[in-house]
């Protein structure tokens, strides 16, 4: 039997779009995955339960029980440097350093940024939200999880902070006009992705909707914006040709 993939929640989505469920859902849906081919770890839940969020097994251990990572997103920021978030990225660079496939989205992509040295920060040209173009780099040729795709093709999106600069040794794949690093690789087996390939257009209009007071502040256009917003079929390639190539290197190990 496959060995199933861990999900890493490291937030919950705006609070008018729980009632689709949370980040570890849409992923593993977007992602094919049945619901006993993945288990979740809440690092950021603060509870009587769990104060400082679910334990994270050994990175080594975790290497031999799962096929590999995924890392959600969040509403938090890594440049506020909770506690729950420093734990999680030293055990993202521990893991990353041992080969466990990993992938990073949106918040999970700075976090691996930041915990292999990367810098993160205000994303200088502001709030990125909404369905975008990205644009690969040349890389993205020879690349497990961009290989193939189009040079440019669309991508939902919604942060505020982006990778400013990436972890020494990594590789660019993609970018977009707001955002100078929209998709990283680093070593064979870590990704980060700024953009959310299991967004679908029902959680991107959701999410325009929801911060449409802040856009209108920003000078955005909210109903232009949720106009927009299309299917991004090549985005979700993406996180399903991650989860198989994490199979293969599984199946190496």
């Amino acid at each position: 039997m496959n060995a199933p993939f861990l999900i890493l929640e490291t937030g919950r989505p705006v609070a008018s779009m729980r009632r689709h469920r949370g980040f570890p859902h849409w992923i593993r849906v977007a992602a094919g995955l049945g619901a006993d081919q993945v288990a979740v770890l809440d690092v950021e839940r603060d509870d009587g339960a769990a104060p400082d969020g679910d334990a994270l097994p050994p990175p080594a251990r975790a290497n031999g029980a799962f096929a590999g990572v995924i890392v959600t997103g969040s509403g938090a920021m890594v440049t506020d440097r909770h506690p729950w978030s420093e734990r999680t990225a030293a055990w993202l660079g521990e893991a990353a350093r041992a080969g466990m496939p990993l992938l990073g989205i949106c918040y999970g992509h700075q976090l691996l940024a930041h915990a292999l040295g990367g810098e993160v920060g205000d994303n200088p040209a502001g709030r990125e939200m909404g369905t975008i173009e990205l644009e690969t780099a040349p890389a993205a040729g020879d690349d497990a999880l961009f290989a193939g795709l189009p040079e440019r093709f669309p991508a939902q999106a919604t942060h505020l902070q982006s990778v400013l600069r990436m972890p020494e040794g990594a590789t660019l794949l993609a970018r977009s006009a707001g955002d100078a690093c929209h998709a990283f690789r680093w070593g064979e087996a870590a990704w980060g992705v700024q953009f959310h390939p299991e967004f679908s257009t029902t959680h991107m209009r959701g999410y325009v909707h929801a911060r449409r007071d802040a856009l209108a502040r920003e000078g955005l256009d909210p109903a232009r914006l949720a106009a927009g917003v299309t299917a991004a079929p090549h985005a979700r390639r993406v996180l399903r040709r991650f989860v198989r190539h994490a199979r293969t290197l599984g199946a190496r190990r």
